[in-house]
């Protein structure tokens, strides 16, 4: 344990992608990281970083050790909780992790809120549509769409996502709308890439899926580009209700078979298991939780008018 603190600087240089970013954040001299860098090389005999005047990369066993001191870094964090030093007042820096379109539309929005309610909090917030490395990014929590493939996190439900087919009224107007599911393949069907199956889109009736093999002119990896394009009128698209909801509700797009259902995910809170949550993350979950409004979130209530 003697070079606890040498791994913690390790693992603030990483968070922080540089020397001088980790002494601000630990309240130290950049020259007293570097030394205990170099320090903690010398003695595990490997080299950790690689190092230029503009940026810092971990070499492949810079990479294994990460993994390793960030599990030994949470179970000591979590002996302090258990001492209880730390449980009365939330406090410390809180790393988040989120996909893009949601995080600039239902996070960024409330962070300030939340910071001023919880004053001793600091955040770090990622936004990224590629599934974020929980641990090895040293995340405290990722908002993740979709089941999980490792068994070894824990998740909370924050608020059902799901989907509505849409177009611009200037398209309907021009090409009409499909009443079902098999009119689509005349229809210039705008795509989103990440989607897990890009070109089909499923509809689900009285407990029958209908799958349709869709094509279009536009498929790109970001939903609020499709959104641009679908509001510009050039196709029908398949966007979700937190991102369409107010479009549907100005009027602004049109929603299409809607007596057909289409999947839906959750949106959850996803963190590391841990024996003691550290109240930081705890009151940031049920901050969220209260602000979109759980079953039924605030971007959906326009569906009560159709």
């Amino acid at each position: 344990m003697k070079d606890i603190n040498a791994t913690s600087i390790f693992a603030a240089v990483i968070d922080e992608g540089s020397f001088s970013g980790a002494a601000d954040r630990l309240g130290v001299t950049k020259s007293a990281v570097s030394k205990r860098i170099t320090a903690l090389e010398a003695r595990l005999g490997v080299k950790l970083l690689n190092r230029t005047t503009r940026k810092l990369s971990l070499t492949e066993a810079g990479e294994r050790y990460l993994i390793h001191i960030r599990e030994a870094l949470r179970a000591i964090e979590d002996a302090e909780f258990a001492a209880g030093e730390l449980q009365e007042v939330p406090q410390g820096v809180l790393k988040i992790s989120s996909p893009m379109s949601f995080g600039r539309l239902h996070v960024a929005p409330v962070i300030p809120q939340f910071l001023k309610k919880y004053p001793q909090i600091k955040i770090q917030m990622d936004m990224s549509d590629m599934s974020p490395d929980l641990v090895g990014g040293g995340y405290d929590i990722a908002l993740h769409a979709g089941d999980l493939s490792e068994t070894s996190l824990v998740r909370r439900k924050l608020a059902p996502l799901h989907s509505v087919l849409c177009a611009s009224e200037s398209y309907i107007d021009e090409f009409g709308p499909p009443l079902m599911p098999d009119e689509l393949v005349r229809h210039n069907c705008l795509l989103y890439s990440y989607h897990t199956t890009v070109d089909e889109w499923v509809f689900t009736k009285n407990g029958t899926d209908t799958r349709i093999q869709v094509s279009g002119s536009y498929q790109v990896n970001n939903s609020e580009a499709l959104r641009e394009a679908i509001l510009q009128g050039i196709g029908i698209g398949r966007l979700p209700t937190f991102l369409a909801g107010p479009d549907i509700q100005s009027g602004r797009l049109v929603p299409v078979l809607q007596d057909f259902e289409m999947p839906m995910k959750e949106i959850y809170a996803v963190f590391p298991e841990r024996k003691y949550l550290p109240q930081k993350v705890r009151v940031f979950i049920d901050f969220m939780v209260d602000y979109l409004g759980g079953d039924v979130p605030y971007w959906d209530r326009w569906k009560t008018s159709f």
